[in-house]
């Protein structure tokens, strides 16, 4: 569907000529035949290119039905295309180099340029930006280039499953040059689909004039079959990442139940969390509700007691029960709705108190061991329980120098133990 100009945009007009001014048949000047116009979005702000199209005045001349365009047209933009080039290039950039998702894409640029691009024609855009990446990475003109300083090739190819269902993307990269050369989604993993891929590598090579004198890869049977067939003179290696991972075998699940076992011994996350947010809200409780400041704190922390509970006498100012925040909200109480939540009373979301200094460093120090607890990154060289057995360790260190610089501070320290 063709995009719709809100009609109250206001353009910037680029006016472009043809760069020829002769026929190339009759060399009759050129002459104004019609006016093309493309608008499109720039960083700049909305712009309408006008192209003024000439072509041959001289009837008899064989170029007359030819008609010629500004070339510098290319230079702004792609025809049909709603975007000039700055934004296309500002969208593949942030896509590809910083990982920006799509929705994000779209906020920035309705929110900071004034773009309002649906998420359909962004991942159209990107799709070409992917297709004009990779040509250009093929061009042999830049292969040739890039390979110049070479004398030999090193290759390595692998299988990059995405997600569990989907086809496989077959990688054959160049080492010496850390150059990816060309990628495959297969549907089949089997030795004539791999073959191919082998195949193509080697016309690569010798399209490049270098010669092969490295094979690496996870010795999959098919891999190992391929390139045997392809290469046969070729020494072919297993891969350091896979020979670690399993000569790392046994020490990793080693280090997988040393997780457990120190997930097992900390504890108390949670309701150190409740205790520290329940304390914050009762003494406000207890200015709304007039009870006494422990029994306030205890209806605080007790989501399961409701409005009849409360003495008759005060049940017109009976304060909602607070329900206790999830792991997700742990700095905002909350009412459930209902008669009972009132606006302005104390532990709805919209009237919060902010947290003192204290409480909010008893949070953090939560928070914080609740990501090393959630961390499962690592390898071979760098495992995940040690990780974090070094990052607990840290912790504590850190809550030992607070009680040391502060005597008789809150032991907060019994969430590490």
């Amino acid at each position: 569907m063709r995009f719709s100009w809100p009609a109250d945009t206001v353009f910037t007009r680029r006016v472009l000529h043809v760069e020829q001014s002769t026929c190339d048949c009759c060399l009759r000047r050129l002459q104004i035949c019609d006016h093309r116009f493309h608008r499109i979005y720039s960083l700049d702000g909305p712009v309408e290119i006008v192209c003024k199209l000439v072509h041959c005045p001289n009837r008899d001349c064989p170029a007359r039905t030819r008609t010629l365009s500004p070339l510098a047209e290319i230079q702004i933009t792609l025809p049909r295309w709603t975007i000039g080039w700055d934004v296309f290039c500002w969208l593949g950039h942030r896509r590809f180099a910083r990982h920006w998702s799509i929705p994000q894409l779209r906020l920035e640029l309705r929110d900071a340029y004034d773009i309002p691009l649906s998420e359909d024609a962004i991942g159209d855009y990107l799709q070409r930006y992917q297709i004009m990446v990779a040509a250009r990475q093929q061009d042999a003109a830049v292969l040739a280039a890039a390979y110049a300083d070479i004398d030999s090739l090193m290759l390595c190819i692998d299988g990059l499953q995405p997600e569990k269902g989907h086809e496989t993307l077959y990688v054959v990269r160049e080492l010496r040059a850390k150059r990816v050369w060309f990628a495959e989604a297969l549907l089949s993993s089997t030795t004539a689909e791999v073959q191919r891929l082998v195949a193509q590598a080697k016309q690569w090579a010798a399209q490049l004039g270098k010669p092969v004198t490295l094979w690496m890869s996870d010795k999959q049977d098919a891999f190992v079959q391929a390139i045997a067939a392809e290469f046969p003179d070729v020494p072919h290696r297993y891969c350091q990442n896979h020979f670690l991972r399993d000569v790392a075998k046994p020490m990793l699940e080693a280090d997988s139940h040393a997780k457990v076992q120190m997930r097992k011994r900390v504890r108390g996350l949670r309701t150190i969390e409740h205790a520290v947010l329940a304390e914050e809200r009762a003494p406000a409780a207890a200015a709304v509700t007039g009870m006494p400041s422990a029994a306030a704190s205890a209806l605080a922390n007790d989501p399961v007691r409701t409005g009849p509970s409360a003495p008759p006498e005060r049940a017109e100012t009976a304060v909602a029960p607070l329900v206790p925040v999830t792991a997700d909200e742990p700095t905002v109480a909350r009412a459930p709705a209902g008669p009972a939540a009132q606006p302005g009373v104390v532990g709805t979301a919209s009237t919060a108190a902010p947290l003192d200094t204290a409480s909010q460093v008893v949070l953090d120090y939560c928070a914080a061991v609740r990501g090393i607890l959630n961390d499962d990154q690592g390898g071979p060289l760098h495992p995940p329980g040690l990780r974090m057995a070094e990052a607990l360790g840290e912790v504590r260190d850190s809550l030992q120098r607070n009680l040391e610089a502060k005597k008789g501070g809150a032991q907060t320290s019994t969430c590490t133990s």
